[in-house]
C-alpha cells in the first residue's frame, strides 16, 4: 500500500521507486518460505567438510563402483530361516561426518554379533573415505535396500531394524550430505512409503537425530517399534565434529543392547544414563527426552 501511495504521489519516478521497493521486498518473502530446513548442528561442528582433502572425488570408476558395491550388497542378503524369526538389519548414516560413520559401523557390529544377522545386514554410508566400500546413503538406496530385504524376508514373521544417525531438523527431516553429489533429505513419511511398498510388516526403528521424537506419529501402528534418541522439541546430544559415538547410540547400542537381547530393556536403561552425561555435558537446551513407541502387535514378537 506505501508503494501504492507513492506511485500516485510522484509520477513516473514514483512508480519506478514503488516497483524497485516491492521487488526488494518480494526477495525476504521468498527466502522466508522457501528457505532451507534448519538443522541443528553441535557447536564445535561448524563444517564436517572443511578439510578439501575430504571431499568425495568423482569419477567414471568411482561412479561404476559405488553401483556395482550397491547391486553386490542387496545380492548378497541370504534368505530367511524357516521356523526362526530373523532380523534383517540396516543401518543408514546420510550426513558426511565421522561420527555417523562411527555411529554407523558401530551398530552394525553389535547388532551382527548380538542378533545372528550375518547375511541378513545392509550398511549405506555418506563418506569420501567409503567410496569403494560401502553403498551411498542415498534415498534412493534406502528404498533399494528395504525392497532387497523385503524379499529376502518371511514377512509373517520376520523383523527388519533400521537405525537412522544424521543430524536433524524441526521440520522432522534428516540432514543428507556428500558434496558435492545433491541429495534428497529423509523424511519419516517416504520412509512408511517405501515399508508399505515392501510389504514390511514387522519393524523396529531406531532415530539417533535433534528432534528425531517427530518421527513418531507418521510410522507408528500395532506392528513397530520406534526408538528415538530425542522428543520433537529437543536436540539430542554427541554428534559435534570431535564426537566419536552420539549419546544415544553409545548408551542403547554399544552398552545396554551388549547386555540385553531387549530393545525396551535396553530403552529404558539408557535413558537415564543419557540424561546424567548430558547434565554432565551441560547441554543447554535442556534434556532430550529419547522416546519409545511399542506397537501391542510387535511386542510378542519381540519376545519370541
Amino acid at each position: 500500500s506505501y508503494c501504492l501511495v507513492l506511485a500516485n504521489a510522484s509520477g513516473v519516478r514514483g512508480k519506478v521507486l514503488a516497483m524497485f521497493i516491492a521487488l526488494y521486498l518480494s526477495f525476504y518473502v521468498v527466502d522466508y518460505y522457501y528457505r532451507a530446513p534448519e538443522f541443528w548442528y553441535a557447536v564445535n561442528n561448524t563444517d564436517d567438510n572443511d578439510d578439501v582433502d575430504t571431499y568425495l572425488k568423482l569419477s567414471p570408476q568411482g561412479l561404476q563402483k559405488q553401483f556395482d558395491i550397491s547391486h553386490q550388497q542387496r545380492e548378497d542378503l541370504e534368505a530367511e530361516r524357516q521356523g526362526v524369526i530373523d532380523l534383517y538389519g540396516i543401518s543408514f548414516a546420510p550426513y558426511s561426518a565421522e561420527v555417523f560413520l562411527n555411529e554407523s559401523m558401530m551398530v552394525e557390529q553389535v547388532m551382527k554379533s548380538r542378533f545372528d544377522m550375518n547375511g541378513h545386514w545392509q550398511t549405506l554410508i555418506n563418506q569420501p573415505t567409503t567410496l569403494e566400500t560401502k553403498p551411498w546413503a542415498s534415498a534412493e538406496n534406502l528404498e533399494h535396500a528395504i525392497i532387497a530385504a523385503g524379499k529376502k524376508m518371511n514377512r509373517d514373521e520376520d523383523i527388519l531394524f533400521i537405525y537412522l544417525t544424521s543430524h536433524g531438523g524441526k521440520d522432522a527431516n534428516l540432514s543428507a550430505s556428500l558434496w558435492p553429489l545433491e541429495l534428497d533429505e529423509i523424511t519419516p513419511y517416504n520412509l512408511n512409503l517405501w515399508l508399505e511398498k515392501a510389504n514390511i510388516k514387522y519393524r523396529v526403528i531406531v532415530v539417533s537425530a535433534c528432534y528425531s521424537g517427530s518421527w513418531i506419529k507418521p510410522l507408528q501402528n500395532d506392528n513397530t517399534l520406534i526408538l528415538t534418541a530425542a522428543d520433537a522439541t529437543h536436540t539430542s546430544y554427541g554428534c559435534g565434529k570431535n564426537s566419536e559415538l552420539t549419546y544415544f547410540g553409545r548408551a542403547l547400542i554399544d552398552e545396554q543392547l551388549k547386555l540385553t537381547h531387549s530393545f525396551e530393556k535396553a530403552f529404558k536403561a539408557a535413558v537415564p544414563i543419557i540424561k546424567q552425561r548430558e547434565i554432565d555435558g551441560e547441554k543447554e537446551d535442556g534434556f532430550s527426552n529419547p522416546q519409545m513407541s511399542m506397537g501391542n502387535a510387535i511386542k510378542p514378537v519381540l519376545t519370541k
